[in-house]
């Protein structure tokens, strides 16, 4: 949970830092830079409830998947031309350099975005018995966590049907894992 909670505050702060700097962009950096802060913002609205501090409602994620899948994959990658960086785009160099890497983050958050979609449906996997125990939806801890490779294939790729199946809290870490893998090497910090 901490991990989790760690995660949201780093995308929270990504968010504030994004808005700050996308008053000067333009064409294709304010273009990305809008697709950015689009995430962000529906990451913001469901992350209540994530935490089990609102009423949980699958549509609401549903929505925020949507959103993810609108943005990554494909979507993400064709908004990084060559020669795009620099002022005020906060993309690293590193972009370009290693750009299969970025590639195959761009779309594994696209899955990730399908799979939350479908695990929509799953709720929570925290969830209090009647004796006040805190269990998961296996009636287990820890089986449907957020950490190792749970809903990720050997060759690192992202298994949408592993995911359909795992609690949608879960799968909403791993989205925040992937921004925040893709944030580390990709984005370079705002001061």
């Amino acid at each position: 949970m901490k991990k989790t909670t760690l995660l949201l505050s780093l995308i929270a702060v990504s968010a504030a830092s994004l808005v700050w700097a996308h008053g000067s962009a333009t064409g294709i950096v304010k273009e990305r830079m809008d697709g950015m802060v689009a995430m962000s913002k529906a990451t913001k609205a469901i992350t209540p409830m994530m935490r089990g501090n609102v009423e949980y409602n699958a549509e609401a994620i549903r929505d925020y998947a949507r959103t993810i899948e609108e943005h990554a994959g494909e979507a993400m990658t064709k908004l990084f031309p060559e020669g795009s960086g620099g002022m005020p785009s906060e993309a690293k160099d590193d972009v370009w350099t290693d750009w299969e890497q970025f590639e195959v983050l761009a779309m594994q958050l696209e899955n990730l975005g399908k799979g939350l979609a479908q695990a929509a449906e799953n709720g929570l996997a925290e969830s209090v018995s009647e004796e006040g125990a805190s269990t998961n939806m296996m009636g287990t801890s820890g089986m449907m966590g957020t950490g190792g490779m749970m809903g990720q294939t050997m060759n690192g790729m992202i298994d949408i049907e592993m995911l359909a199946q795992m609690p949608a809290d879960a799968v909403f870490a791993k989205v925040g894992q992937a921004c925040s893998a893709c944030h580390t090497k990709f984005r370079a910090e705002s001061n």
